[in-house]
């Protein structure tokens, strides 16, 4: 229930569920999942910390990769600096273990910590990801790899690119799950929903929007742009 409420964008109901999953449902790692798509970075950081933690006591070797690969990934909207050093930490947990999403998800965190820098060094990373998604048929994953490209797009104040990236994102996300995707999509960069929107932010969509469109404006000074 928690999965799918999530993919629909029912945040407050996959919150419900997540708090009732214990670990046997991996329910750390589930909120973490739910909180940063409402931009909440540090929260959701925190959650994905305590999904590894629980994991290393319990010995899941694969739980614990993934729970610190997430854990980079938020913290490379916020803080490149410290996600390079979680990253790391994450590449070094996934040695010797089979774990395909998870290793393309830290490198799209790798490509979220380049994010608004000039030349085409995040483009051409964008690239290669997009396909070895695409091969490995993870449309979940490609559709984050877009939204990263979105964010980077954004912070470059480059509307053309923007429009492609939502293009793209509408694509992946048709069936509606994660459509809710695009909605962030339009967040970051000030633009208006095409259409209301059908996701249920946990505290609402203006909220969410300003703290997607903080996280761009953060970025930009950050890159002296």
């Amino acid at each position: 229930m928690a999965h799918l409420a999530r993919a629909a964008g029912d945040f407050p109901i996959a919150l419900a569920a997540a708090r009732t999953l214990g670990w046997p449902g991996r329910h750390h790692r589930v909120e973490g999942d739910v909180w940063w798509p409402q931009a909440d970075m540090d929260r959701a950081a925190a959650a994905y910390e305590a999904a590894r933690n629980e994991a290393e006591q319990h010995a899941v070797a694969g739980e614990r990769a993934t729970s610190q690969a997430q854990r980079a990934f938020v913290l490379s909207f916020t803080d490149p600096a410290r996600a390079d050093d979680e990253l790391d930490l994450a590449q070094q947990l996934l040695s010797g273990l089979d774990l395909r999403a998870t290793t393309l998800t830290t490198q799209i965190a790798a490509l979220l910590c380049y994010a608004g820098t000039p030349g085409g060094h995040v483009e051409d990373h964008a690239d290669r990801l997009r396909a070895e998604l695409h091969i490995a048929g993870l449309t979940s994953t490609q559709a984050t790899l877009e939204l990263a490209l979105c964010f980077h797009h954004a912070v470059r104040d480059e509307p053309d690119q923007v429009h492609a990236d939502i293009a793209r994102l509408r694509d992946l996300t048709r069936t509606d799950d994660y459509a809710h995707y695009v909605d962030i999509a339009h967040f970051m960069v000030g633009l208006p929903l095409a259409a209301p929107s059908q996701a249920r932010w946990l505290d609402g969509e203006q909220p969410t929007r300003a703290r997607w469109r903080a996280l761009v404006s953060a970025r930009r000074a950050h890159r002296r742009l």
